[in-house]
């Protein structure tokens, strides 16, 4: 097991690099001049000479080559803070630290909670098949993936706002600092998330408990006269986790980068919502530090998974 992480942790430095080149010339290719928003704004509507874009550029280190700016980028990487946002002067490690505890904890408490709903839901409708709890359960899951979050996160808003005359506070507050404006912040983006991860997770448990109550050994299980709650605990649910475990990295990644029209509908200032800044403002080195970021965050979560396979099944073995 510990030749089989260190190969993996290995194998991700190349991959990093190749991340790190990709998004470092894609975008640079994209269409728009941050050094031409600052100058003239958003509208074009304010005028500059090209004498002053040239020193904005200079100042920006924009006329470098490619290979100059991208061994500055890296650079700052691991000496200068990540490098300084081009529109805002501010070290994007600074900033990402700023937002890092509101996304993580979006992140955990909207899958903890898709969980807790799902893998209950998900058992019951595969050892009910075809009654009126399991296509009720089908019925509400469908609505669930099909109806998207920024419309529900919109509607709970608007009831909010109409009905109960409830306006959900902006400014974002640490729950260490003020427990209570965290939890009215955090509760209704959470019930968002949450609800929609949980018809993902819902429905892949149905589909791999089903395949695994056809299997032989369960069969047997019973035939030994062992109690169901043991056979559906030990050898059903335990067999048949293990793709649920691999959606659940996946959600996590996702939710991670951010979920930006989440954070946009509730105005939270997460990383989802900061990267999506960036790529408007065309401030490259954000979006360039982000997305390597996110990047070794998946990559982070695979290996963490691929370890707890071999903890939920004894069967699998790393060398």
């Amino acid at each position: 097991m510990g030749q089989y992480v260190f190969r993996r942790l290995l194998a991700i430095v190349p991959t990093i690099i190749l991340v790190s080149l990709f998004v470092f010339f894609i975008m640079r290719v994209m269409p728009g001049d941050v050094a031409l928003l600052m100058l003239a704004g958003p509208d074009s509507d304010q005028n500059y000479t090209e004498e002053q874009l040239n020193t904005v550029r200079e100042r920006l280190g924009l006329n470098d080559s490619l290979p100059v700016q991208y061994a500055n980028w890296v650079r700052d990487l691991f000496v200068n803070k990540g490098g300084k946002s081009l529109q805002t002067g501010e070290p994007v490690y600074d900033e990402l630290a700023r937002r890092m505890p509101l996304t993580l904890q979006l992140t955990i408490t909207s899958i903890l909670l898709a969980h807790v709903i799902a893998i209950p839901a998900g058992v019951y409708s595969a050892l009910k098949r075809n009654t009126t709890g399991d296509y009720a359960f089908r019925f509400v899951s469908m609505i669930g993936l099909a109806t998207p979050n920024f419309w529900i996160g919109i509607l709970i808003i608007l009831v909010l706002l109409k009905v109960f005359d409830y306006a959900i506070p902006l400014a974002y507050a640490s729950p260490f600092q003020d427990p209570w404006k965290n939890f009215q912040q955090q509760v209704f983006p959470t019930l968002v998330l949450g609800s929609a991860l949980s018809a993902t997770v819902a429905r892949m448990t149905r589909a791999t408990m089903l395949e695994v109550l056809r299997e032989d050994y369960v069969r047997t299980a019973r035939a030994k006269g062992l109690r169901e709650s043991r056979v559906i605990m030990r050898h059903v649910l335990r067999n048949s986790i293990l793709p649920v475990m691999t959606l659940s990295a996946l959600q996590l990644g996702f939710l991670i980068s951010g979920s930006v029209v989440t954070e946009r509908v509730f105005s939270l200032p997460g990383l989802g919502r900061y990267v999506v800044d960036a790529i408007f403002q065309r401030d490259y080195i954000v979006v360039q530090t982000l997305v390597l970021f996110f990047g070794l965050a998946y990559m982070l979560i695979n290996l963490a998974t691929d370890i707890a396979y071999a903890v939920v099944d004894p069967r699998i073995r790393y060398r």
